[in-house]
């Protein structure tokens, strides 16, 4: 077997649920970490636990869509395997430009609704100004990380798409075989739900 014919009977085995798995995981994770603590703010009187739905308000419609396509992309016909999988792509990276600043930068942004909810004070320059420090706990990049798989999955669903096999196919029932013994009624009536003559046997 050579290198081609290899690659295409790996991407008809494995391609399809490589794809989905990275899409599922990658949508799961920042959805699960838009519930957990991202980033801690210091206020003269107190700390404040930032959580990744609140550093990042787009966090959860995102992850959710991410979720979605996956489940459509498994039972997708072949020609809308292609348009989930650039779809995914593009909602991967959408998720990683979305994320990236709160995991590198830890902007005052990223925590000012929560030191506005503690503190009814309003404005980024009044609560940069309160702000002592912010600190990121490690959720920002895992999150980053899950946004790649995500758009990883989408490039591997796009790259093997044509090999994936039908979903339906296992509940595929073969034809009926004639027999050859006595026709009694039952046979007489499964010839005919199958549009044959029974009397031609």
């Amino acid at each position: 077997m050579g290198p081609v014919r290899r690659i295409d009977a790996w991407a008809a085995r494995r391609g399809r649920g490589l794809s989905l798995l990275l899409v599922l995981v990658g949508g799961a994770v920042p959805l699960i970490g838009s519930t957990q603590t991202w980033l801690t703010a210091q206020l003269p009187d107190a700390t404040l636990d930032v959580p990744g739905a609140a550093a990042s308000p787009v966090l959860q419609p995102l992850a959710l869509a991410a979720l979605a396509l996956g489940l459509v992309l498994a039972l997708a016909g072949r020609v809308l395997r292609y348009a989930l999988g650039a779809l995914a792509i593009m909602l991967g990276i959408t998720l990683a430009v979305t994320i990236a600043p709160v995991a590198f930068g830890a902007p005052v942004s990223a925590v000012a609704s929560t030191v506005t909810e503690h503190t009814g004070l309003a404005g980024e320059e009044a609560i940069g100004a309160l702000v002592r420090s912010i600190a990121a706990t490690p959720w920002p990049l895992i999150s980053l990380v899950a946004a790649f798989l995500v758009a990883l999955g989408g490039a591997t669903a796009v790259a093997t798409a044509a090999h994936w096999k039908r979903s339906g196919r296992r509940y595929e029932t073969a034809p009926a075989v004639p027999s050859d013994g006595p026709l009694d009624a039952i046979d007489s009536w499964d010839d005919l739900s199958h549009g044959q003559d029974p009397t031609a046997r």
